[in-house]
């Protein structure tokens, strides 16, 4: 890679990690994955940087390969063990990244986690990322209808789910 090309993916890398981050740990529930989601799109993204570079959203682009990072992840096997404990965050950081209290981001990711990955990536792609249905469809490979009806499931999925949480938080 020239010196020219590297140096333009480092700045984009730089700029865009931090957003990245925040939409893979919504996609995915753990910060750990999402970083590691966030380094294997990275390293995708500057094996193929010279294509990139020619296109028009590379913001769309970027997405999809984080969106397929996450499903070829999700179809390895290891990825269902599941940890004895677990460790809080940082709260005082997620708070002001999330821009909610403590009890409303518990309750929303616990939420979240419990409705299907796909529905819970459309909902990320539509609401977190404000992307429109044609971009999330665009980013998730799926026809604009599907987009729609996941969004729709999801909602209610996920109404359901926080009514779910939140009795089992006051019990």
């Amino acid at each position: 890679m020239r010196h020219e090309d590297e140096s333009e993916f480092r700045q984009y890398a730089t700029d865009r990690s931090h957003a990245l981050r925040r939409t893979a740990y919504l996609m995915c529930g753990d910060w750990h994955q999402a970083e590691d989601l966030v380094q294997t799109t990275l390293l995708k993204l500057y094996r193929s940087w010279r294509k990139v570079q020619r296109l028009d959203n590379r913001d769309a682009y970027v997405r999809k390969v984080l969106v397929r990072a996450l499903i070829d992840e999700r179809r390895r096997g290891w990825l269902r063990e599941r940890p004895f404990g677990t460790f809080p965050d940082d709260v005082a950081a997620v708070e002001s990244e999330v821009g909610v209290g403590v009890e409303t981001r518990d309750e929303m990711l616990a939420a979240l986690a419990r409705i299907p990955a796909r529905q819970r990536a459309t909902l990320v792609l539509r609401f977190w990322e404000d992307q429109s249905v044609e971009q999330a469809a665009h980013v998730l490979g799926c026809s604009e209808g599907t987009v729609k009806s996941q969004t729709a499931r999801g909602l209610a999925a996920l109404r359901v789910a926080l009514e779910g949480v939140r009795q089992l938080s006051a019990d």
